[in-house]
């Protein structure tokens, strides 16, 4: 053998064996990951103490990513701060008669975005925990308009005297992109059907439309006005105080020298300053000491929820009651990973359900801008599935349901929504972007031969064909026709009345109730009980969470992030099944136009979008 031949049949021997020395650490530090994963235990909670509710980010319908996503992130510290919106409500309703909780802290220091709808649910939850006797405390250093918003629900509040209440009210801005689009030689070629569907006006203009600004003068004083009522309501002020208390702080600040914590206690949105030691002193007056940490005793609401639902997976099911399916996110086509609604995915779950003699009833929780018109047609298909087999379908609608999101819960037995729900948006959109002008300012030219008169029109680096352009509106002009047809069929409505309430016009829920889109106004309660009482279920009836089921990865992956009781908090007890669905809030973004230009076709779009 050539000396060559001895090297390299040397070096082929190393990196084999460097391949199997890699392989035996990766095992070991599997194997010891979850050697440390058995030594977790069930959090321990004091029999006597006040209960912490303490939101980490966005209050949403359903955590993003699939579990194993989650558990990776956590264990690598760079998860995405979430807090269950249904978790919180748990918590509180549990609460209320656990004789372990003696008192209810609020900290919403780290508290992110929450839809107007979501917090009103919480903030139900804890005003029926105050009507037990037991006192809810709130403190912050800086409460803007959400997280006050909750904090005024208490009995006592507290700011820092360095704090601040940031209440500014609601507003509605777009950022235009006309401008941009045509420096860079973007054509952006819209089909929309319904005069009110302004969601492309981004890219077509340069400031708000007539028709825009027509539905915006509607929705966002009523959110304002529903946000002012609450508030006034619980802190025991007049609606024009919090009107005031905003439109004269540059006015009336001097009085307090520009303090605007002292501004805020004046006004009689809090009730005292205090530091965070000075609060924990106040609360400790009620809940008891802890002498360990020198503050008062706690419980957080996290292991606190472990526990619940540890205990509640010891206690006998009832055999039949009510599954709940959440449809949160954008609607796109196909099996859709979580923070996105799939047709396929959503479609299948609602199908189990038709087959699952453990579920009399559904509740469809929808929280979404709408998307794919086809994803969102397979979806409603299963809803109609589900009554015809006799199994009473209640849709409840959350911060936002429109379009495609409305088009899900249009054909359910009953639709409750919030009144300051956003929904409507009956209407479809296109958007075909094209950039052959963007290619010209580089020296880019198209130029070629077709079999037909449509054969390569749909690339992106050409003019928009006249011949597709007319198909193209066609199409959507069809596609609202359906859309508007499938609402009035299914709401018992004539056609022309439905299409009178169309055009892409975006309602408040109390307006859409007032118009007879929305059968009752109520929250996720409201319609659990009005599935119950459709499916004639008894007293004592049992609520799951109908999910897709766990892959040994995900069932791993959770067992390695914090053993016995980092699986449970990871879990979702309140079903035999993980969840892998998806949110959005009221903040929606726009897809970005790349997206579009790579999937090389043009793509419905039949969505809502909100700031």
């Amino acid at each position: 053998m050539s000396a060559v031949g001895r090297l390299l049949r040397g070096t082929w021997h190393a990196l084999d064996a460097l391949r199997k020395v890699l392989h035996l650490v990766l095992l070991l530090f599997i194997f010891g990951l979850l050697l440390a994963a058995l030594r977790g235990s069930v959090p321990y909670l004091p029999r006597d103490a006040a209960l912490v509710l303490a939101p980490q980010g966005a209050i949403v319908e359903q955590l993003s990513g699939d579990p194993l996503e989650r558990a990776l992130a956590r264990a690598t510290g760079d998860d995405r701060p979430e807090t269950s919106l249904h978790d919180l409500l748990e918590v509180i309703a549990a609460a209320r008669d656990d004789r372990r909780v003696n008192a209810l802290v609020l900290d919403l220091e780290a508290m992110g975005g929450a839809g107007l709808p979501a917090l009103q649910e919480v903030a139900r939850a804890i005003t029926a925990f105050r009507e037990t006797g037991k006192p809810v405390f709130a403190w912050g250093t800086y409460l803007d308009q959400r997280r006050y918003f909750l904090a005024a629900h208490a009995d006592e509040v507290y700011l820092d005297p360095l704090g601040e209440v940031a209440v500014q009210g609601f507003a509605f801005f777009r950022q235009y992109l006309k401008g941009a689009a045509d420096k860079l030689g973007v054509e952006v070629n819209v089909f929309r059907a319904g005069t009110h569907k302004t969601a492309a006006e981004t890219f077509t203009r340069s400031d708000m439309s007539a028709e825009d600004r027509e539905d915006a003068a509607v929705w966002l004083p009523a959110l304002w006005d529903a946000w002012k009522a609450d508030v006034a309501a619980a802190r025991g002020l007049e609606p024009e105080a919090l009107q005031a208390y905003v439109d004269r702080m540059a006015t009336d600040l001097a009085e307090t020298g520009g303090d605007l914590a002292q501004y805020a206690q004046s006004r009689g949105l809090v009730d005292g300053l205090l530091t965070r030691e000075q609060f924990e002193e106040r609360v400790a007056g009620t809940a008891g000491r802890d002498h360990d940490t020198h503050g008062f005793k706690a419980m957080d609401w996290q292991p606190y929820l472990t526990v619940l639902r540890s205990e509640a997976r010891i206690r006998k099911r009832p055999e039949r009651g009510i599954g709940v399916v959440v449809a949160a996110g954008e609607i796109l086509d196909g099996e859709q990973p979580p923070g996105r609604v799939g047709g396929d995915t959503l479609a299948a779950l609602l199908r189990d359900a038709r087959f699952d003699d453990s579920v009399a009833a559904v509740v469809l929780r929808v929280d979404s801008p709408g998307g794919s018109m086809f994803a969102s047609e397979q979806v409603a298909r299963e809803v109609a599935a589900l009554r015809t087999a006799g199994k009473p379908v209640v849709a409840s609608l959350g911060t936002i349901a429109a379009s495609g999101g409305y088009a899900v819960a249009a054909r359910a037995d009953r639709i409750l929504a919030e009144p300051t729900t956003i929904t409507g948006s009956i209407g479809v959109l296109l958007i075909v972007p094209t950039f052959q002008d963007t290619l010209g300012k580089l020296g880019i030219t198209t130029d070629g031969v077709g079999t037909t008169a449509l054969a390569g029109s749909l690339s992106l680096a050409r003019d928009l064909d006249p011949r597709l352009a007319t198909v193209l509106k066609a199409s959507v002009d069809h596609a609202y026709r359906q859309f508007v047809g499938m609402v009035a069929d299914a709401r018992d409505r004539p056609y022309d009345e439905v299409a009178s309430l169309a055009e892409g016009r975006i309602w408040t829920g109390r307006d859409a109730h007032t118009a007879g889109l929305v059968d009752e106004l109520g929250g996720f309660a409201d319609a659990i009980e009005a599935a119950a009482r459709l499916a004639n279920l008894p007293e004592g009836y049992g609520v799951s969470w109908l999910q897709p089921s766990l892959g040994w990865r995900e069932l791993l992956a959770m067992r390695v992030r914090g053993g016995l009781a980092g699986a449970m908090d990871a879990l979702d007890l309140r079903a035999p099944q993980q969840t892998v669905l998806v949110h959005r809030l009221l903040g929606s973004q726009w897809p970005v136009v790349l997206e579009l230009a790579a999937a090389g076709r043009p793509l419905y779009w039949c969505g809502c979008w909100v700031e």
